[in-house]
């Protein structure tokens, strides 16, 4: 770590090599599409070996990292969506919670289902359920409203479980 904070790119890129595909899918995880997510993955490492002098504890590289990528991925993700306005009928349903329905379907489908989510969605559902963000963080980080994040978070939940069991019913 010492020859990276000093510059050295053989030290950076065995970092880089160590770190990168988990971090990649979490860039593709929030953006949905691969040429944002490399983009994204370059400016953060980018970022992170500018500025790995400020890191005090070594062994806390990753979070520092994955941090560095989130924040990345909200920025982009803040030039490029369209906040649509959801129902919020629906946002207290009590059967929403409590049903077996995922048993059967694999990590990938679920995977690629959230990639495919729409943006705003997307976004949301993998700040609240993957990297542990409040709603409030959400939405300050989004600069959008507290409502606008439940309600995406729900039609996030809510088109991941439609397709889902489509998925289930297609393919059994």
């Amino acid at each position: 770590m010492r020859k990276a904070i000093q510059g050295d790119e053989e030290a950076q890129g065995l970092l880089y090599e160590q770190f990168s595909q988990k971090m990649f899918s979490i860039c593709v995880r929030m953006t949905g599409n691969r040429p944002d997510a490399e983009d994204i993955l370059q400016e953060s490492f980018i970022t992170a070996f500018n500025s790995l002098h400020q890191l005090r504890e070594q062994h806390l590289f990753e979070p520092w990292l994955r941090k560095i990528i989130v924040n990345e991925c909200i920025r982009h993700v803040k030039k490029g969506i369209r906040w649509l306005p959801v129902e919020e009928e629906h946002l207290n349903d009590p059967h929403a919670e409590g049903e077996n329905w995922l048993q059967g379907i694999s990590f990938e489908q679920i995977h690629q289902e959230i990639k495919n989510l729409p943006g705003g969605c997307r976004e949301v559902f993998n700040l609240y359920v993957i990297e542990n963000y409040s709603h409030q963080q959400i939405a300050d980080a989004l600069e959008i409203t507290l409502s606008t994040s439940k309600s995406q978070y729900h039609r996030a939940r809510q088109l991941l479980k439609e397709r889902l069991l489509k998925q289930l019913v297609r393919h059994g």
